[in-house]
């Protein structure tokens, strides 16, 4: 049987390019270092045999302000739901979850430019210092808070929508794991307004969690659950509709 040799030490070039962009985002000397990440980001798609690197390293820096304004919100978010958080700073320096939703929000650029595999290998380096695992193709909405971080699995094809908060070992994932499904919309979609607490799992790509939502700790969900509703495990699954959501 004839192998592929692969380029392993990519992995450590792809740690520390973004590490350094990560940092670039949020230092006022960015302009200053954007010819080093550039470099770095070049020879990294020629190690990856990935063509036109330097037009799409132009494109992706374009992005740069918008996604760290959309992180201003994120921090925000942070700053106003933990009530152990004592100050913005304390969020961009020292909670793993912002860490994380920092690199899939720039791996997710990427992934909309359709660079591959770069984008999944930013992505396993946020999981493998945060604990938390979202892959560059989910679509997730402005000022998202994760709590805690470790556990979190929120997987391709999830749709976040504005002002969700997710806490530990939440999973938004699909209910079957096959090849042919690689096209299918295959995990669920998280409306405005939505708490998830720890442990709870989603699946599905046809469940919708309804806006203004409350989805308790260590639940299962496999169908879609209404608007303002709060769900909790009991002995099964107790869906409570709030009454002013009832029609």
């Amino acid at each position: 049987m004839q192998f592929k040799n692969y380029d392993l030490s990519l992995k450590d070039e792809v740690a520390t390019f973004t590490k350094q962009l990560f940092y670039a985002l949020f230092d006022d000397a960015c302009q200053e270092k954007s010819g080093y990440l550039k470099e770095k980001f070049t020879n990294i798609l020629k190690g990856l045999q990935i063509t036109e690197a330097e037009k799409k390293w132009y494109l992706y820096q374009e992005s740069f302000c918008s996604i760290r304004d959309t992180l201003d919100l994120d921090a925000k978010a942070f700053e106003e739901t933990d009530p152990a958080c004592k100050s913005l700073g304390e969020v961009y320096l020292a909670y793993p979850g912002f860490h994380a939703i920092a690199i899939y929000r720039l791996s997710h650029r990427l992934y909309e430019l359709g660079v591959p595999i770069l984008p999944r290998m930013m992505s396993e380096y946020a999981h493998s210092i945060t604990g938390v695992d979202i892959h560059p193709g989910a679509t997730i909405g402005a000022s998202f808070f994760i709590d805690h971080a470790t556990g979190v699995v929120i997987g391709e094809t999830t749709i976040i929508k504005n002002n969700v908060k997710i806490y530990q070992g939440v999973t938004l994932g699909g209910i079957q794991v096959k090849k042919e499904l690689a096209s299918v919309k295959r995990h669920p979609t998280i409306e405005d307004n939505v708490t998830i607490y720890a442990n709870a799992t989603i699946l599905g790509g046809e469940v919708v969690i309804g806006k203004d939502t409350i989805i308790g700790a260590n639940v299962c969900i496999t169908e879609t659950v209404p608007e303002g509703s709060i769900v909790t495990y009991e002995s099964e699954n107790k869906i409570i509709t709030r009454k002013s959501y009832a029609k």
